[in-house]
């Protein structure tokens, strides 16, 4: 089978914000097989796991790009990497991200300082410091390699100054993440033409319930509408984009038994007519053209 043939994106997590619940999704974290690339985007609580329900080696590593530095998109990007090195990684892994991204991993390094050194000595490893490499960015290009480009877009996520979106392209296919953003008109400019967006969603009724049953009900209020879109706004986004499919993902609410896959749907077909998937744990989205497997969807 080709690289291209291969093209898939995995959406490993599907739920916005950092809480787990019983039997309920994972926070944000995805695979996209571009050319021949492994690339992971974001690194919710479960990407690791994630990545092996997904058939991936985590000797394979190749690209990992963190869209911001909430926790529910960086937390497991130590623990996914040092993982990978207990499974065998011996090649070098690229980290994109924006500033403070390095900071992470160095005191990640050094608040597993033990355990990375008696590894290196007892099991014949290599220093784990020495495979990571870590790129911080700004808004605008980031990678040309091997056909493989990478742009940004800073969005508006407050109070977060430092939130981009992704826009990957590689042999006349392309896939945007929109990150974490309220309502941003520059964003379908950005997403123009792409094969699949994936955005983020919320829905009003579900996050009225979500916010009466926390602590800090009104401050969490203030926050999701100041700095999410709801699903309808996505589908905005994606209309003025005019992209092939879209994909609503970062779920809020995700765990919310009274809202199924039903409500999503009625919710963005206010502003959007076109192919759309609703995000759950571990759906598979082939770029390929050819026939989806059982569970999967096809671009």
């Amino acid at each position: 089978m080709s690289a291209e043939a291969a093209d898939r994106l995995v959406l490993l997590g599907s739920k916005g914000g950092p809480a787990l619940r019983p039997g309920g999704p994972w926070p944000s974290s995805s695979l996209l097989e571009l050319g021949g690339r492994n690339i992971v985007v974001d690194c919710g609580l479960g990407v690791t796991r994630g990545l092996v329900d997904a058939g991936i080696s985590l000797k394979a590593l190749d690209l990992i790009f963190i869209t911001h530095l909430h926790s529910d998109h960086v937390l497991e990007l130590g623990p996914l990497i040092h993982t990978a090195w207990t499974a065998g990684l011996a090649t070098p892994v690229i980290v994109f991200g924006p500033p403070g991204t390095g900071r992470y991993w160095q005191q990640f390094c050094q608040a597993m300082a033990f355990d990375i050194e008696i590894r290196i000595v007892d099991e014949g490893r290599p220093d784990i410091r020495d495979l990571i490499k870590v790129e911080e960015f700004a808004e605008g290009a980031v990678l040309n390699e091997r056909g493989l480009t990478v742009t940004t877009l800073r969005v508006d996520h407050p109070p977060v100054i430092d939130c981009f979106a992704l826009r990957f392209e590689h042999g006349g296919r392309s896939v945007v993440f929109s990150a974490d953003t309220a309502f941003f008109p520059p964003l379908a400019g950005f997403a123009r033409g792409a094969d699949i967006l994936v955005h983020e969603a919320m829905l009003a009724e579900g996050v009225e319930r979500l916010v009466a049953r926390t602590g800090n009900g009104a401050r969490l209020r203030e926050h999701l509408f100041a700095s999410h879109s709801l699903a309808e706004e996505a589908g905005r986004i994606a209309s003025d984009a005019d992209v092939r499919r879209l994909v609503l993902n970062h779920l809020i609410p995700a765990d919310d038994p009274a809202i199924g896959e039903a409500d999503w749907t009625d919710a963005v077909r206010k502003t959007w007519s076109g192919d759309l998937t609703i995000a759950r744990d571990g759906l598979v989205v082939q770029l390929s053209g050819g026939e989806a497997a059982s569970g999967e969807e096809t671009v």
